[in-house]
């Protein structure tokens, strides 16, 4: 019986921007079926050179009228919710399975946490990676395998909490042990094969993997 179920190679159907630090790389665009973006992220992806297919959010920062006629505009002016919870409800209403996301973090630290908050509501209805000039970041299934980050720094934040966790294929594993936030976290640790394997039994696991190599 396989104690870790095998994560099959994610595949982003939607690349999304928001309104955080852009990498200094872009990402090559041609594998996505769309590109979506926040209004707040509008004009730094003309900057790239980047026209998404739809642009969504409040506008109190963009003008409609600054926005190219091909791009579908979605107005989402509920205060309640962030502009990246509201496009990832937009994402998944129109039936996608998984989204790439970029300027998740890097500027203001509260919406770095919001966006985190976003994640977590939603990880069950989509598949949500974000991705900046250091690697990338998710909350983990609870069982699933990582493959194809060797000798990468891999990090384990429980979010407040996870439950009797496993984790092998890394230099420091762990064997059905509690990690909290206000007690002990699992970061820095290193892949050290082909595969890292992780599973918990209940909570949330903030994964950051650090890699240049995406």
């Amino acid at each position: 019986m396989k104690l870790y179920r095998e994560t099959h190679r994610f595949e982003p159907q939607v690349v999304l921007f928001i309104n955080g630090q852009f990498p200094k790389t872009m990402p090559l665009l041609d594998g996505f079926k769309k590109i979506y973006c926040t209004d707040g992220a509008y004009a730094k992806l003309l900057e790239h050179g980047i026209q998404p297919d739809l642009v969504s959010g409040d506008f109190d920062s963009l003008a409609l009228s600054e926005i190219n006629a091909e791009t579908k505009i979605v107005e989402t002016p509920d205060q309640n919710a962030t502009d990246f919870e509201k496009i990832l409800k937009i994402i998944i209403e129109e039936g996608f399975k998984s989204v790439a996301v970029y300027g998740c973090s890097g500027l203001e630290q509260d919406h770095f946490l919001g966006n985190l908050n976003s994640m977590l509501k939603h990880k069950n209805e989509i598949e949500i990676r974000c991705f900046d000039d250091f690697g990338f970041y998710f909350f983990a299934e609870n069982s699933m395998e990582i493959t194809g980050f060797k000798d990468e720094i891999i990090s384990l934040f429980p979010f407040p909490e996870a439950k009797s966790v496993f984790s092998k294929g890394v230099k420091y594993p762990l064997n059905d042990e509690d990690l909290s936030i206000t007690t002990r976290i699992g970061t820095r640790n290193t892949i050290t094969g082909n595969t890292a394997y992780i599973r918990f039994k209940s909570g949330n696991l903030l994964v950051f993997v650090q890699s240049t190599n995406l």
